[in-house]
């Protein structure tokens, strides 16, 4: 069996390095990411892939860790992050293949710019795209992001959710921050969920129908709540007052539970065995992929790896399934050989 870990985050130690000098972007870094070295320490990430790797045959796909690029500065400044995030992914593959066998793109969201950094990457072996469920603020189905896709359609390249929600946004009108880092265990699904419903009901999926996108933490709240997705939003309109959704239900090609189908997603549900079922159960063995999101597990590396590929082989499963779900779906999404 092979194991590719499509959803893993690191960085470039060249984008470290800028990113510590400089005033802003080294606190958003915050002490957290400081206290995991398998995230920004090469000999260490080798270390922890290397529990894994002759055992499992396991490999991994990297993109960048938090805070999203476009939240550390403007302009130039975040569009240098950009490439030296790029680059710097690009040579850590071609350098390490027995480690990392795929890379992620990021982009300088913020900045007019970032459709020509996309491009740039994509010629220099992005497997796909990360980008974040709001872009400092602003939904993804702004007209303003609308290139990304219709890059990412024109090259085939998937495009990977992450969340992006801080303490800055409360959660009661009320308050001025969210507690109990509650904008994390609840905020972050939500903030996906959320993204995925905004292209939808935006008319990008319609847009861009042959766009892949993925799902982080395996499609977040939309397999447990697909009675809401699916006969809840069959009804479009009914508690709306102040907008005609009622056209727009109409106007959709699909139903829109099955807009949400055509998602891809992820298994890093932090050890999760019933989150597991039931994303498998919504998704489908053909839509889900082998992830673990390394390297934020208590043991700072291997825990959410081992965890992930504990319950995968527990479940009972087909052996085409099993090879689906843990390498031909990200071989064949993001064109890993």
């Amino acid at each position: 069996m092979r194991y590719i870990d499509c959803f893993n985050h690191f960085f470039p130690q060249g984008l470290w390095d800028k990113m510590l000098a400089t005033p802003g972007a080294s606190a958003d870094i915050g002490a957290r990411m400081r206290g995991i070295p398998a995230i920004y320490d090469l000999d260490r990430r080798k270390e922890v892939v290397d529990m894994f790797r002759k055992q499992k045959n396991y490999q991994q796909v990297i993109s960048l860790g938090m805070p999203p690029l476009e939240a550390l500065g403007e302009g130039a400044a975040v569009e240098e992050f950009a490439k030296l995030g790029n680059d710097g992914m690009a040579e850590l593959v071609a350098k390490n293949p027995d480690y990392f066998c795929g890379w992620l793109a990021s982009l300088p969201m913020n900045s007019p710019n970032f459709a020509k950094e996309l491009e740039r990457a994509i010629k220099n072996g992005a497997n796909g795209i990360q980008v974040h469920t709001n872009i400092n603020g602003k939904p993804l189905d702004e007209e303003e992001f609308l290139p990304l896709f219709e890059i990412a359609e024109k090259h085939n390249k998937p495009v990977f959710l992450h969340p992006s929600r801080t303490a800055s946004m409360p959660d009661y009108p009320g308050e001025k921050k969210s507690k109990y880092e509650i904008w994390w265990t609840f905020g972050w699904p939500y903030e996906t969920s959320t993204a995925m419903a905004r292209l939808v009901f935006g008319g990008v999926m319609d847009k861009y129908p042959d766009l892949k996108v993925l799902a982080h933490h395996l499609g977040a709240m939309v397999p447990y709540f697909e009675g809401r997705v699916g006969p809840g939003w069959d009804q479009l309109g009914n508690r709306t007052t102040d907008e005609d959704y009622k056209s727009l239900l109409k106007s959709m090609k699909k139903r829109p539970l099955d807009y949400f189908k055509d998602f891809y997603a992820d298994s890093a549900v932090f050890g999760s065995e019933a989150a597991t079922k039931c994303g498998l159960s919504f998704y489908g063995a053909d839509r889900v992929l082998f992830a673990s999101d390394c390297p934020f597990d208590p043991e700072k590396g291997p825990g959410y790896i081992r965890d992930t590929i504990k319950i995968l082989e527990s479940l009972d499963l087909t052996q085409e399934d099993r090879e689906k779900i843990n390498y031909k779906n990200a071989q064949g999404l993001l064109g890993i050989k």
